[in-house]
């Protein structure tokens, strides 16, 4: 997503809010959309410059003919509101635009017809053609030749090259080898390392927290069928579901641009995974705030059990993939018995936006305040790996 000066987005036109009647004209058939989205996949396999293909910039359809060709009129949509979401820089305190790529937005029209029956192309449904495409976008971009779009991937972002364990772009063996990027050690220091009551932010990313489930699905999570059982993908009588049954839950939305690896927030012991297979939905934040859809229930995801060592107590980490991403992949997060300390690497997401949510159990955790603020009004924060996330309010061993 690309930044825009606040005081430009506020002043200037509107921010659209997500409705399938907002695109015009014949681009509100669906089928036309999905149509699009296969183009753009295609295109990104033949094309160097990635804002000429799943990635062109809302912000800058106007001067990218070939969206106008695919999905006729957009481009009047752009003209007319700012397509994305505000964000607050924790650093600074700033509150900016981040403008949407062209594929969560095409995403989520078709978001509207998923689980209608609606055949579209070729006599799939939208669940269907959205892995379609993330299995395809993934195989793009595993190959040889996808290195060519790894420069301007790096120009439509501006990705940090220093910040990089190896900047030499050449090195990498195709784009998504670029896209799991790894950090130079340091980069990201814990803060507070020396409190052993402290958690950290498990990714660079924009990020919600909510005392409660009641308190999140209020401000955050309005999918009208969301549990937390159903998150899990566990039974509602479980010994899990009851554990985590009005837990503490942090989100840490991970955007395209992001570093993809994500982190221990807590020092604890690695345990049991669980892989749940599912629907490959968008995660912006227009998507999760819809009550209509259950995008973290429906989607596909995998469960790491932690045991925070200090207090004993089981957290729930769940890696969720999103439209687009190719594969959820466990480093130390798949050695169970594994120690971990807070910063320590768990995994990684392949290509595409992503999302990671913790579960606390009740009790457990304090989240930082300027959180909870920016969260319950709602928006989120940016931060990095290893930021302070909170406190345990719970007495160690």
């Amino acid at each position: 997503m690309a930044h825009l000066p606040t005081h430009d987005t506020a002043n200037t036109k509107p921010v659209e809010t997500i409705h399938p009647d907002n695109l015009p004209g014949a681009a509100h058939n669906p089928g036309i959309v999905a149509a699009a989205l296969e183009k753009l996949v295609e295109h990104s396999a033949d094309h160097a410059d990635v804002r000429n293909a799943i990635h062109a910039p809302m912000h800058m359809l106007k001067s990218i003919p070939l969206v106008h060709k695919l999905v006729p009129g957009i481009e009047e949509l752009a003209e007319q509101y700012h397509v994305g979401n505000f964000v607050i820089v924790r650093s600074t305190g700033e509150r900016i635009f981040e403008s949407m790529p062209i594929y969560p937005r095409l995403g989520m029209h078709l978001l509207f017809y998923g689980g209608t029956q609606i055949k579209l192309l070729h006599n799939r449904s939208v669940e269907t053609i959205l892995k379609d495409l993330s299995v395809r976008q993934g195989k793009i971009y595993d190959s040889p030749e996808s290195v060519k779009s790894i420069p301007s991937f790096i120009q439509t972002y501006t990705i940090a090259l220093d910040e990089l364990e190896q900047p030499d772009i050449t090195k990498y063996t195709c784009f998504n080898d670029f896209f799991s990027r790894k950090l130079k050690p340091g980069v990201r220091p814990v803060q507070n390392a020396e409190d052993p009551s402290g958690f950290c932010s498990a990714a660079d990313c924009r990020l919600t927290v909510f005392p409660s489930v009641d308190l999140a699905k209020q401000f955050w999570i309005k999918g009208s069928n969301f549990t937390i059982p159903d998150l899990l993908g566990v039974g509602a009588d479980s010994e899990q579901a009851q554990l985590f049954k009005d837990s503490s839950v942090a989100v840490f939305r991970l955007a395209p641009q992001d570093y993809h690896r994500f982190h221990s927030p807590l020092d604890g012991i690695v345990g049991d995974t669980n892989d749940i297979s599912g629907e490959y939905y968008t995660v912006n934040p227009q998507a999760v705030n819809e009550p209509g859809f259950d995008v973290f229930t429906a989607n596909k995801r995998s469960v790491l059990y932690v045991t925070h060592t200090p207090t004993s107590t089981p957290v729930a980490f769940v890696a969720i993939g999103a439209m687009l991403v190719g594969s959820i992949k466990w480093t130390a997060g798949g050695q169970k018995g594994t120690t971990v300390k807070r910063g320590d690497e768990l995994g990684y997401f392949a290509y595409g936006g992503s999302t990671v949510v913790v579960l606390f159990p009740k009790g457990l955790m304090q989240f930082d305040d300027d959180l909870v603020k920016n969260s319950a009004v709602p928006v989120e924060t940016l931060v990095k790996v290893g930021d302070s996330l909170g406190n345990t309010i719970l007495p160690a061993n």
